[in-house]
């Protein structure tokens, strides 16, 4: 569902990458009345956590917003009220433009961990590589399509979270998604208005006579 408030106002040229962390750093657990016997491992990590927050990974660039870094998950402590925690893990993930490389993201993320002296282990996932297509035979012949259909241009982005398409364009030059509105995406119930099949499917057959004529031309 590429959509947001009707079919066919908005058409995803493009998706950024995903690339996941978990990372562990270690300390010392101990009884929080003698933390000179201990190393708290969430003050050891809080001055690099506080210093990746306010990086500026990259300015994006004409057909992406900048990569951003977020924390999604923080664990540490036995669940004691007078333990020091001996480990802290934390769950985060770039959303990343073609601006910058997998490989950049993660040498300047493990630089700041360096530099704050952790003792650390951290495992990467790359789920998804960003991709674009840029202007050209398939995105006007879908812009014509919806046009036709809908009366309205659509808006050409390449916001939202990863999709099949990633794999798509492995192997294709030219990869557009084009789908019903979003409103209820990953929520229970979720449904489109029957109607917006009919759009679909008149937007999708002018798509390809569209194509077809140029072929043919």
């Amino acid at each position: 569902p590429t959509s947001v408030r009707t079919t066919g106002d908005m058409i995803k040229n493009g998706r950024r990458g995903s690339l996941s962390g978990k990372l562990m750093v270690q300390g010392l657990q101990g009884h929080v009345a003698y933390p000179q016997l201990a190393r708290n491992a969430v003050h050891l990590l809080a001055p690099a956590l506080a210093e990746l927050t306010a990086i500026v990974w990259d300015e994006g660039n004409a057909f992406f917003p900048p990569t951003t870094w977020q924390i999604s998950n923080l664990h540490a402590g036995t669940g004691a009220g007078n333990v020091i925690p001996g480990t802290a893990v934390v769950d985060f993930n770039f959303r990343f433009s073609t601006a910058s490389t997998p490989e950049q993201l993660q040498q300047r993320l493990q630089a700041v961990l360096d530099r704050h002296g952790l003792v650390y282990t951290l495992k990467w996932t790359l789920s998804a590589e960003p991709f674009v297509t840029a202007t050209g035979t398939l995105v006007q012949a879908i812009c014509k399509a919806i046009e036709a259909e809908t009366g309205q241009a659509p808006e050409i982005s390449t916001t939202g979270g990863t999709s099949d398409a990633r794999f798509m364009a492995r192997i294709c030059p030219q990869v557009v998604e084009l789908g019903p509105p979003n409103a209820s995406i990953h929520q229970i119930d979720e449904n489109i208005v029957l109607t917006d099949l009919e759009t679909l499917k008149n937007i999708y057959r002018g798509i390809l006579d569209t194509l077809d004529a140029e072929l043919a031309t």
